[in-house]
């Protein structure tokens, strides 16, 4: 496994009805390194937001999907996201502070 520093974990935020619904109860959606572990994605939510503490990471590898270019068939990449529960406690993720 590859060497993954904290801020390398974590590459971007998932803006969909459903997460952004799922933040009323304090759930964030990430897209995260493919490498990346549960300790590490705690980690790097922790490292990267003050106030944050994280109470429980769920995570999903999601398949590449059929696309189709003429009459070439391929594969979008592989992609891993996951759902960072916080603590009753914690401050909020600011990021998603203006969506």
């Amino acid at each position: 496994m590859a060497n993954i520093q904290y801020y390398d974990v974590i590459l971007k935020p998932v803006i969909t009805e459903k997460s952004m619904n799922a933040m009323a109860e304090k759930k964030y959606t990430f897209l995260v390194h493919p490498e990346a572990n549960k300790s590490m994605i705690k980690e790097a939510v922790e490292r990267m937001f003050e106030g944050t503490k994280v109470a429980s990471v769920n995570t999903m590898n999601m398949d590449g999907k059929k696309k189709r270019r003429g009459m070439v068939v391929g594969k979008t990449a592989k992609t891993k996201k996951a759902i960072v529960k916080l603590t009753e406690d914690s401050k909020d993720i600011e990021i998603f502070a203006g969506l």
